[in-house]
């Protein structure tokens, strides 16, 4: 009963520029160190915050705090518990990241280009591709594209069943070239024949290709 008559607890909401953690016995995170209007403010986390808190957090980074005030009416002393902290209006506890929202330059829309459409290898995905090889021929194909250095340029994605699977592994090159009973030894050279010395032919919509092949041996 006592202390509670010398404790007074209300909520606060507060912003301010992050300025730095503040750390107990080298390792343990305990609060923040706040730059508002009024000064620096020292704003001790939950625990359910610390755990969660990402320590990437830079300098001058704009937050809202929102939490408990206590009050201790004997020796006044204030002490801020945050169990909720904000950034450019994104709510951290179990998300980890937080930024300030970089400055925006001015963008001339009409001088940008429309980014270039990935081509796309079809790989089957389904049970009987994958055991005679399929997983194999995924690997070889993203060592392939890294060795090419084509990662950006060509994408593999995965199909359902293209209704061949005796003759699995299955594939579809972006020049819609099917391919069956392939392993992965034989990607190189199916590499040097479609992207060899020839530049890319990407697909205009690789969706609409994915539907096609699915549709047309589903």
């Amino acid at each position: 009963m006592g202390a509670s008559r010398n404790m007074e607890v209300s909520e606060f909401c507060l912003e301010g520029r992050f300025i730095d953690f503040v750390i107990k016995d080298g390792y343990k995170l305990k609060g923040l160190l706040l730059g508002t209007h009024e000064g620096e403010c020292y704003v001790k986390l939950a625990k359910h915050l610390r755990a969660a808190f990402d320590l990437r957090l830079q300098p001058g980074t704009w937050l809202q705090v929102v939490g408990y005030k206590e009050y201790d009416i004997k020796k006044d002393k204030a002490t801020l518990k945050a169990e909720r902290v904000m950034a450019a209006r994104l709510e951290i506890g179990k998300v980890q990241t937080i930024t300030a929202p970089p400055e925006t330059p001015s963008i001339d829309r009409a001088n940008i280009k429309p980014a270039k459409t990935k081509a796309t290898i079809l790989v089957c995905q389904k049970s009987d591709c994958m055991k005679r090889g399929g997983k194999g021929v995924c690997q070889a194909l993203e060592a392939a594209l890294s060795d090419r250095g084509l990662e950006d340029q060509v994408t593999i994605k995965g199909t359902g069943c293209m209704k061949n699977c005796k003759a699995g592994p299955n594939l579809v090159m972006p020049d819609k070239t099917r391919h069956s009973r392939i392993q992965a030894a034989q990607i190189p050279a199916l590499m040097n024949e479609h992207f060899g010395n020839k530049g890319l032919e990407t697909q205009s919509d690789e969706c609409r290709e994915v539907a096609r092949v699915n549709g047309k041996f589903c």
